[in-house]
């Protein structure tokens, strides 16, 4: 009787178990690759709502305590502030994937028409958003606004 010679490699049974136990390592990894990415988005808008409410601040005192008037076609509505040089260049909302800016008669009128169209918010009165978040008050965004203002 011939013996049967065992061909080296893997079984099935072997690369199935490979298969489950990298989707298992996948599942516990992925997510928190997205909870970065999500928080890394954040902390930009942080860091560029910081950066334009000094400037719009910078340029009231330099103008009499007029605000620049903002909306409009000039840079994606950022106008003065990017041709005056208080800006580099238009501010880019990550969370949104846009640039410009729409200008409503009050903080509601400015997010709710920004809402889906537009990166940022502005009253023109001082008042500047990021869009693209849920307005329901949460532990990131106390007052349901992701604003350079205090949520008092």
């Amino acid at each position: 009787m011939m013996r049967r010679v065992r061909a080296p490699g893997f079984t099935l049974v072997e690369l199935l178990i490979v298969v489950v136990i990298l989707g298992i390592l996948a599942a516990i990894v992925i997510p928190q690759f997205t909870n970065a990415s999500e928080s890394a988005i954040k902390s930009s808008l942080r860091s560029q709502l910081q950066t334009i409410s000094s400037q719009l601040e910078l340029y009231r005192v330099q103008h009499a305590g007029q605000y620049p008037t903002l909306g409009g076609s000039e840079h994606d509505g950022w106008g003065e502030m990017i041709s005056k040089n208080y800006l580099k260049d238009k501010p880019y909302n990550g969370y949104v994937g846009l640039f410009n800016i729409v200008v409503g008669e009050s903080t509601a009128m400015a997010v709710t028409k920004a809402a889906a169209t537009s990166g940022w918010a502005t009253d023109n009165d001082g008042g500047i958003w990021a869009t693209g978040f849920d307005p329901v008050p949460s532990a990131d965004f106390p007052d349901g606004k992701f604003s350079h203002e205090s949520a008092d």
